[in-house]
C-alpha cells in the first residue's frame, strides 16, 4: 500500500471511531481543531481523501462554521444530478461573513476597503461597522415586506452599499440577483421578468475611465418594458446624474435608512439547500440562465477554499479586482474574504485610470498580500511601460491568482519576472462558484507549468472524455467534463428551469451522467490538465479542427502582441478560415513587417494549415463586461451578419473599431 493511501485510511478510521465515541457519549458532534488531521496532509492526501470519502472531508471542513442545526446528511445523491449538501442544516451567510467576526476578536478590523480613484474617494469598513450598516438595510428590507425566498434585483456599481445590500439580503433570506451596473435596459427587463423581484436596488450613476455612466434612466427603460412589476426602487443618489423618482415606487437611500432602518435584525435560520443568490451567464440560445447558489455549500466551499487554495491568513489583504456583478465578485470580493475574517478591497474603477500605475498604489497603501484579477487585465497592463508597476512598493505580495480565461504563457512570464510573485493560473466557472482547477498552495505549492492551471482542487473528479464520454489517452484532447457528484458550492438548478439545468450542464452525452465545462482540455501524464477553450470555438479549416487558443498562444508570443485572438469564419474552399485580431503593445507599429512575422509564426508553431488568411490590426478588442471576447460579434462583422444583442460589451467604441478593421475583409472572404 503507498504512502498517502495509509494516511487517507488512517485518518477515516480515526475519524469513524471519533464520530462513533461521539454518538455514544452524547458529546457534541463538533471535533476539536487538535483532532482535524487531514489539514496536515499534502495535496495528493487531501484530494483523495475529498473525492473519495467526501463525507468525511466536507463535515470536517463545514465543523469550522456556525449552524444553528447540524446536518442529517452531508450529501443527498438520491435525486442526481440535483445533489444537495448538508441536508438538514441550518445557518445563515451573513452571520457567518460578519457576525462571527463583529462579536469576536475581530470587532475592530478592517472588514471592507473601498478604493474610488473614479470619485478619489476611499472608505474603510471595521468588521463592527460592518455588522451596523448590514443591519440597518436589512431593517429596510424587512420592513418593505421582503423577507425569506423574495428576489432583489441588485443594479449598483462598485460601492460599498453594493456590498452591504448583498449581505443583508442573505440576512433576511432574500435572494439577491446583482446585474452589472451599465447592462442595457431590455437585458436589465429581461432578468426583471426571470427573477419576479420584489425590489431594485440602483444608483443615479456609476463611474468608469473618467466617465459617468447613468443607472437611474436605465431601470427607469426598464421597469416600465418588464411584463413583471415591481413593487420598490431605493435608490443610491451620488450626485452624478439627474433624475427623476416615480412616486409611490421610488424611495431615496438614505432617507430609506433613517425611516425604515434597524439596528439589529435577526439572521433568517437558512435551510442549507435554500438559494443564497441567482447570478446570470449567457447561454448558447442567447437567453441568460439564471444560475443559483445554495446557502450550506456556498459558504463551506468558500471558506475553505480561501485556506487551501489562496493560502489566506490572519493579517492578510485580499484585493480582487473584479466587480460584483460577476460570480468572481460575488465569491472572491464579498462572500470568501468575509468568511475568512480577511480585509477584502473593493474597487471602482479599472486599470489604467487615472493611470496604470493605480493598482500598486493600492497595493503600496493598504499592504495588500493577494491579487486575484483576469488575464485580459495583465495583457492591459502589459501594453503599458513597467515603471507604472515597479514604482510602488510590492513587497507586501505573496500571490497573484488569474482566471476567467486561459493564461496564457508570455502573459504568465511576463507578470511573473515584473511582479516577483507566485502567479497561479487557475479555472472555474459561473456555474461553479470556485476553482475547479488550480495551484492550492494553502495545501501544497505544486511545480508550475505555464499554461496550465495546474491540477483539480478538492472534490472534482474531472476527465477528459471523447464525444461518446469515454476517456482518452493521456495527452490527448478531448472535452473537459467533472464526474458527479459536483462539491459543494456549485449550482443548485437554473432558476426556475430545472430541465435547463439538465440538458445544459448534464444532457451532453447519451448513456453518461457527466459534467460538461463546455471546454476542451488536455491531462498531461503528470496529472496536470490544460483548458483550450471553449469547446464550441473550434476553426474547422479543410477537415483539420483548431482550437482558438492554439492560434492565440502563438500570436501572444510575438514580442509585438499586447493582445491577439483568432476567429473562425466562412470560406467557400476549406469551410472556414483563420482570421486575427491583434492589438500592438505601444512602441511597436501595426505594419506589415509584424503582419508578416506574425503569419510566419503561426505557420512554423502549428503548421501551414492554420496559416491566417487575414490579420487585422485593431486597438482593442470587443470584450463582455467580465473580460471575455465576444467573439459572435466579431465573427457577425466578419461575416456580414447582425449583431444581436451586444448589451455585455465593455467599450461600444471597439465595435466601430473592429467593424472599421473588417470593412475591408467581407469581400475577400465572400
Amino acid at each position: 500500500m503507498k504512502a498517502h493511501e495509509v494516511t487517507v485510511r488512517n485518518f477515516i478510521i480515526f475519524r469513524k471511531v471519533q464520530m462513533l465515541f461521539l454518538e455514544v457519549t452524547g458529546t457534541s458532534a463538533k471535533p476539536l481543531k487538535k483532532l482535524r488531521r487531514f489539514t496536515n496532509m499534502g495535496y495528493q492526501d487531501t484530494y483523495r481523501l475529498s473525492t473519495e470519502q467526501p463525507d468525511l472531508f466536507w463535515a470536517e471542513v463545514a465543523d469550522n462554521l456556525h449552524w444553528y442545526k447540524k446536518w442529517d446528511k452531508v450529501l443527498d445523491d438520491t435525486n442526481a444530478p440535483f445533489y444537495r449538501w448538508f441536508v438538514g442544516g441550518q445557518t445563515n451567510l451573513c452571520y457567518n461573513a460578519v457576525d462571527r467576526h463583529a462579536l469576536g476578536s475581530k470587532r475592530g478590523q478592517a472588514a471592507i476597503i473601498w478604493e474610488s480613484p473614479e470619485s478619489g474617494q476611499s472608505r474603510t469598513l471595521t468588521y463592527y461597522q460592518l455588522y451596523k450598516e448590514v443591519n440597518r438595510f436589512a431593517g429596510v428590507l424587512k420592513n418593505l415586506g421582503i423577507g425569506k425566498g423574495d428576489r432583489v434585483v441588485i443594479y449598483l456599481p462598485m460601492v460599498l452599499e453594493a456590498a452591504i445590500a448583498m449581505l443583508a439580503c442573505a440576512r433576511i433570506g432574500a435572494i439577491h440577483s446583482v446585474v452589472f451596473a451599465g447592462f442595457s435596459y431590455d437585458s436589465l427587463a429581461e432578468r426583471i421578468d426571470d427573477a419576479k423581484p420584489k425590489a431594485i436596488l440602483l444608483a443615479d450613476a456609476g463611474l468608469r475611465g473618467g466617465k459617468v455612466v447613468p443607472l437611474k434612466g436605465i431601470v427607469d427603460k426598464a421597469v416600465d418594458a418588464a411584463k413583471h412589476k415591481v413593487d420598490h426602487c431605493i435608490v443610491l443618489n451620488r450626485g452624478y446624474a439627474e433624475f427623476d423618482m416615480t412616486k409611490g415606487r421610488d424611495l431615496d437611500w438614505e432617507e430609506a435608512l433613517a425611516n425604515k432602518g434597524e439596528n439589529f435584525v435577526e439572521p433568517e435560520a437558512m435551510d442549507s439547500s435554500d438559494p443564497s443568490y441567482i447570478l446570470y451567464t449567457s447561454g448558447t440560445t442567447g437567453k441568460p440562465k439564471g444560475v443559483v447558489r445554495d446557502t450550506g455549500g456556498h459558504l463551506v466551499s468558500l471558506h475553505n477554499s480561501m485556506g487551501q487554495i489562496y493560502d489566506v491568513n490572519d493579517g492578510d489583504v485580499y484585493f480582487s479586482t473584479s466587480d460584483i456583478g460577476w460570480v468572481v465578485g460575488h465569491s472572491y470580493i464579498v462572500y470568501a474574504p468575509l468568511l475568512k475574517g480577511t480585509t477584502t478591497i473593493m474597487f471602482e474603477g479599472t486599470p489604467i485610470h487615472p493611470d496604470p500605475s493605480i493598482w500598486w498604489q493600492i497595493v503600496e497603501r493598504y499592504g495588500v498580500t493577494h491579487i486575484f484579477s483576469a488575464p485580459t487585465a495583465f495583457r492591459i497592463l502589459r501594453k503599458h511601460p513597467e515603471h507604472y508597476m515597479t514604482t510602488y512598493d510590492r513587497s507586501s505580495l505573496k500571490y497573484l491568482f488569474l482566471a476567467g480565461e486561459p493564461l496564457d504563457e508570455p502573459t504568465w512570464h511576463w507578470a511573473a519576472d515584473t511582479l516577483g510573485v507566485k502567479v497561479i493560473d487557475h479555472y472555474w466557472q459561473t456555474e461553479t462558484g470556485w476553482p475547479i482547477i488550480s495551484n492550492m498552495p494553502g495545501v501544497e505549492s505544486l511545480p508550475i507549468k505555464p499554461g496550465s492551471p495546474t491540477k483539480p482542487v478538492v472534490g472534482y473528479k474531472l476527465k477528459v472524455v471523447d464525444p461518446d464520454g469515454n476517456e482518452v489517452e493521456k495527452g490527448k484532447k478531448g472535452f473537459l467534463v467533472i464526474e458527479p457528484p459536483l462539491p459543494p458550492g456549485n449550482l443548485l438548478t437554473v432558476w426556475g428551469n430545472d430541465e435547463r439545468y439538465k440538458n445544459s450542464y448534464f444532457g451532453f452525452f447519451k448513456d453518461k451522467l457527466l459534467y460538461m465545462t463546455g471546454d476542451y482540455g488536455i491531462e498531461d501524464e503528470d496529472g496536470y490538465f490544460w483548458v483550450l477553450g471553449r469547446a464550441d470555438e473550434v476553426i474547422n479549416v479543410a477537415g483539420h479542427r483548431l482550437g482558438t487558443r492554439e492560434v492565440e498562444e502563438v500570436i501572444s508570443s510575438h514580442p509585438a502582441v499586447a493582445e491577439g485572438m483568432a476567429i473562425g469564419v466562412k470560406d467557400e474552399l476549406k469551410g472556414q478560415a483563420i482570421v486575427c485580431l491583434i492589438v500592438v503593445k505601444e512602441g511597436h507599429k501595426p505594419n506589415d513587417d509584424n503582419k508578416n512575422a506574425i503569419r510566419n509564426l503561426i505557420r512554423e508553431k502549428i503548421g501551414p494549415v492554420a496559416t491566417p488568411k487575414e490579420i487585422k490590426f485593431v486597438k482593442m478588442l470587443p470584450k463582455t463586461r467580465s473580460g471575455k471576447i465576444m467573439r459572435r460579434v466579431i465573427k457577425a462583422v466578419a461575416e456580414g451578419e447582425q449583431l444581436g444583442d451586444v448589451s455585455t460589451i465593455e467599450d461600444g467604441a471597439s465595435i466601430e473599431e473592429v467593424i472599421k478593421a473588417m470593412e475591408g475583409l467581407r469581400e475577400e472572404l465572400a
